[in-house]
């Protein structure tokens, strides 16, 4: 399993905002194990928190915005990208004005940042999303879709059509995470001449300039009106009848925009709290949708508090059946965990195959063989007892028994043909021998029965 991480070492950035044009300072600190990313805003009385998760995003028009109550932080999304494609789970970042400094329009410096303070691995494990169905979102009134589909990695495309004819349309693809310092951190966000009036009168784009943004000319104006818009911007005059990109610096690429698009997406799907394995297809994304697609995911997750475990009966087990007995008193017809195929220090995954020829069919019934409630819960037992006795050393000395069991909850039938799949973690570390574990029986992908035990660890005399 792959651990948290955070940053070794804070770092700081500073330039105008884009839209408020104020002069800022954003500062991204370590933060410790299941922390997730939180803003913090060191400008206002009592320094408020706001919890970086796609529920707190209140505007999408411009960017993405965050709020708690009245305290909100905007155009954070690049920042969010760097910190999501770097696999950085804990962060806390404090900024001394309402919304995060645009720099050059990109992820660039803070990606140079994070190379340049390093990243530290945590003890906790790593809490992945694994996708393992076709996931669709879609806005008809914009013809916007994004399309999620299982993977055994993080990868996104991009597709991007306007009606102009310097950008049609374009795609952009990033298949790995370990390539977007190189291929997509540089890509600045973009504008169309067009739009800028309306987004000036809205207040917006204060501090937008041909530095920090990719301009975009494609329909023409008079030389009056165009004059007019440099003036309020603060920029150089421009031929009106020369039409093109007008930023300072040539594109980095000729799909840049595209690109750009990845950049956003990657920065508003980091709002979902955990990473994600699973591949992402948007077709002219935006941040609206960015963010109603990331609350669906949230909703989603806080509908399943375990992942059922991905089986692959062909992989070796972790612990085999002779490996089990050497852990374990139970025998037969009491040993109800037939392999481990996942373990870390603090969860475990095993395997019980449900046949028609167990025991206590004979009587739980004969007319309509159902596997008792009861060993259900020894078995996620005997799967807990598995992880606390493996590290132990002479583990054959020691046994585990039932303390208490609370929180008891049977969801579905469990019948011959099953193979019930259980997920068992410690709730917290063990202190005197006494372990807390909550675990998850499942069949497929549907959670059969869970419960919360505590175990008590004992030495044979």
């Amino acid at each position: 399993m792959s651990k948290q991480k955070t940053l070794k070492e804070s770092f700081s950035l500073s330039s105008i905002g884009l839209h408020t044009g104020l002069k800022l300072t954003v500062t991204f600190n370590p933060a410790p194990e299941n922390h997730g990313y939180k803003i913090q805003r060191v400008d206002l009385e009592g320094q408020p928190i706001i919890d970086a998760v796609a529920e707190n995003v209140i505007d999408t028009s411009r960017g993405t915005v965050v709020a708690k109550g009245d305290v909100r932080c905007s155009t954070i999304e690049h920042g969010m990208a760097a910190l999501y494609a770097f696999g950085i789970d804990n962060c806390l970042i404090q900024v001394d004005g309402p919304e995060f400094p645009i720099l050059d329009g990109s992820s660039y410096y803070y990606v140079q940042s994070i190379k340049r303070v390093g990243i530290v691995e945590q003890e906790a494990d790593k809490d992945y999303y694994v996708i393992k169905r076709k996931v669709e979102f879609s806005d008809p009134a914009t013809g916007s879709q994004i399309t999620l589909l299982p993977d055994e990695q993080f990868s996104i495309t991009s597709m991007i059509s306007f009606e102009s004819q310097f950008l049609s349309s374009q795609f952009a693809t990033l298949d790995d995470m370990s390539k977007f310092a190189d291929e997509v951190a540089s890509a600045r966000t973009f504008v169309f001449v067009r739009e800028i009036q309306s987004l000036l009168t809205a207040g917006l784009i204060k501090g937008g300039d041909l530095q920090n943004a990719i301009v975009i000319y494609e329909r023409q104006m008079s030389q009056e009106d165009l004059d007019k818009l440099a003036d309020s911007l603060n920029v150089e005059h421009r031929d009106a009848t020369q039409l093109g990109y007008l930023q300072t610096r040539p594109l980095v690429w000729p799909n840049e925009p595209a690109r750009h698009k990845l950049l956003d997406i990657i920065g508003d799907l980091a709002l979902i709290g955990r990473p994600i394995k699973g591949r992402i297809i948007a077709t002219r994304p935006g941040h609206t949708i960015n963010n109603k697609f990331a609350r669906q995911l949230r909703k989603e997750i806080k509908q399943n508090e375990v992942q059922a475990p991905s089986y692959n009966p062909n992989k070796p087990a972790i612990l085999d059946n002779a490996a089990i007995r050497r852990l374990l008193p139970h025998r037969y017809p009491m040993q109800l965990v037939d392999k481990v195929i996942e373990k870390t220090k603090k969860y475990i995954v095993g395997v019980k195959n449900v046949t028609a020829n167990e025991e206590f069919f004979q009587g739980h019934f004969p007319d309509e063989p159902v596997m008792p409630g009861v060993l259900q819960i020894e078995a996620l037992a005997q799967c807990g007892g598995l992880l606390v006795m493996s590290d132990l050393e002479e583990a054959e000395k020691y046994s585990t028994y039932f303390l208490r069991i609370d929180d008891v909850k049977f969801r579905n039938k469990v019948v011959p043909g099953d193979t019930l799949l259980f997920h068992v973690r410690l709730m917290s570390p063990i202190r005197r021998g006494i372990a807390t574990m909550r675990g998850f029986a499942f069949v497929g992908e549907n959670c059969v029965m869970e419960a919360t035990f505590t175990a008590q660890i004992v030495k044979q005399e």
